[in-house]
């Protein structure tokens, strides 16, 4: 494999130049991206509809289609499950991504075309790749082996050439055979259905082997690490793996993981965030020292975003990449290679350059805490998590939070349920210094806690080791994309795993 690497180099080398001509031409890139889909989808039952022979520019296409939730196109979808073509695009879908989201019981489908397979979401890895060597170009990455983490991999078979799985489950099974030759763990384990089963599997079937990068959801990615410390008895993953040189992360924010990799993997690696959803490939960090990810905008994918004052209108704006500003948040709105369009995605992001595109995940459009005008979003309390850390020592595994409603006899205030690998010295500190935090990152939070007139302290709940994951699998959702709504307007969530956690340990330690 060490002669590999050069080669691997060396085409790095090539294709940079491609990714820096549609970094320089974002606009004309990604008018070209919206004719090429219009074109393509133009005699498509949906087309048709929507007149797409006669959009000719941006301006028509948007007043032309309607935004599209994913309850819009659900019928769209079943008919292509069931077998009918030329829906939403125009060559034929054979596999579907299915996605349960973070907190609904309900699935939802998402096309697959072979477009979006090799356009978006190949050719974002391979970019991911190329960027990484040409900001290291002495890599030995593929002097060993990646090791991916995916989620449930189970593949389902809806007719004689209709399946679907999660997006894990569909890129490994239309992956080119050599694949293999750079990936571990073998296929057989990395289809495994069965979460708890699978991590010992993983662990168990890559101890010995020469991991060089290791690529997953943090959470389950540190469960993962920790059994394999506990198998070897080593005291950190550099101990197994030294060539460990690569950390590739996403679906949550890195924010409160950083330091735990840090201690559990024992040097210095590089880390890159991607965004990578079963819609599509959407960006990823270009260099380690750069927390903003590139964002992909020759890859089948036409974006436009949405402010996210504007979701709940009758007729939302959106805006271009012309018109974005640093720092303020946006839904995104795609068009996809694979039917998706003007699909709401669900996330918010911002901008953190615009010379060129970089942005950061900032949340979701349904996840957040605005019951008193305090607008705390998951960027927000993520960073507030990390510094309250920070500041008094303690490890955080996983959390989530809800608002406490105005009554007779008190203000309202935020219900925080935390599970700790390391509890703090003192909850007392650990809250004051969570609540300072949301302070200083959002002004609005702030303003509400100004003399308790709105907001009074938080109050904080320590859940024992493994209340989240079990209550996760209590749910069907344990492992890979599934993740604990860190943040909801409601107090379902909370109220749900609070009584969990009674009947599984007792009362949690509150403050």
């Amino acid at each position: 494999m060490r002669l590999l690497s050069p080669t691997i180099s060396r085409l790095a080398r090539l294709r940079i130049w491609q990714i820096e001509q549609w970094m320089q031409n974002p606009f004309a890139v990604q008018r070209e991206v919206l004719q090429h889909l219009v074109t393509s989808a133009q005699y498509t039952e949906f087309g048709r509809k929507y007149n797409f022979s006669k959009l000719f520019s941006i301006k028509e296409f948007k007043q032309a289609v309607p935004i599209h939730e994913y309850d819009d196109i659900k019928p769209y979808i079943r008919r292509i499950m069931n077998g009918e073509e030329n829906i939403l695009w125009n060559t034929p879908i054979k596999w579907f991504a299915k996605s349960s989201g973070t907190t609904s019981d309900k699935s939802k489908f998402i096309p697959v075309s072979e477009e979006s397979l090799q356009d978006c979401h190949y050719k974002g890895a391979k970019d991911v790749l190329t960027m990484y060597y040409n900001f290291n170009p002495d890599s030995d990455l593929l002097t060993g082996k990646g090791l991916v983490i995916g989620g449930s991999h189970t593949i389902n078979q809806l007719n004689e050439d209709i399946h679907y799985g999660d997006l894990s489950a569909v890129l490994l099974q239309n992956s080119p055979f050599w694949g293999n030759w750079i990936r571990t763990p073998e296929l057989s384990i990395a289809l495994l259905d069965e979460w708890e089963d699978k991590i010992e599997r993983l662990a168990q079937g890559t101890i010995h082997e020469n991991v060089t990068s290791i690529s997953g959801v943090p959470t389950w990615t540190m469960v993962l690490i920790r059994r394999i410390l506990d198998i070897t008895g080593k005291n950190t993953l550099s101990d197994v793996w030294p060539s460990l040189e690569l950390c590739i992360h996403g679906g949550v924010s890195f924010t409160p993981y950083r330091a735990q990799f840090h201690k559990l993997i024992g040097k210095e690696i590089h880390y890159l965030d991607m965004y990578n959803a079963s819609e599509g490939f959407f960006a990823a960090q270009t260099d380690p020292k750069d927390d903003g990810m590139l964002l992909f905008l020759d890859h089948g994918i036409f974006m436009e975003f949405m402010p996210v004052e504007e979701y709940g209108k009758a007729i939302p704006e959106t805006i271009g990449l012309r018109d974005v500003e640093i720092g303020k948040n946006y839904a995104v709105i795609i068009s996809t290679n694979a039917g998706l369009w003007r699909y709401l995605l669900g996330d918010t992001l911002h901008f953190t350059s615009v010379q060129p595109f970089r942005i950061k995940i900032s949340g979701r459009l349904k996840h957040y805490i605005n019951t008193f005008g305090e607008e705390v979003i998951v960027d927000n309390t993520d960073r507030a998590i990390a510094m309250a850390c920070e500041k008094t020592g303690g490890v955080v595994n996983d959390y989530t939070a809800a608002p406490v409603y105005f009554s007779e006899n008190s203000n309202g205030a935020h219900e925080w349920l935390i599970e700790f690998e390391k509890a703090p010295d003192s909850l007392n500190h650990f809250v004051y210094e969570l609540d300072n935090a949301l302070k200083n990152v959002n002004s609005d939070y702030e303003a509400k806690r100004h003399r308790d007139i709105a907001l009074r302290m938080p109050t904080v709940h320590i859940l024992n080791k493994g209340v989240f994951a079990g209550w996760l699998k209590s749910k069907g959702k344990l492992g890979g994309q599934h993740k604990v709504p860190r943040l909801s307007n409601t107090r379902v969530y909370v109220d749900e795993i609070l009584l969990y956690s009674q009947n599984k340990s007792g009362p949690p330690t509150t403050k």
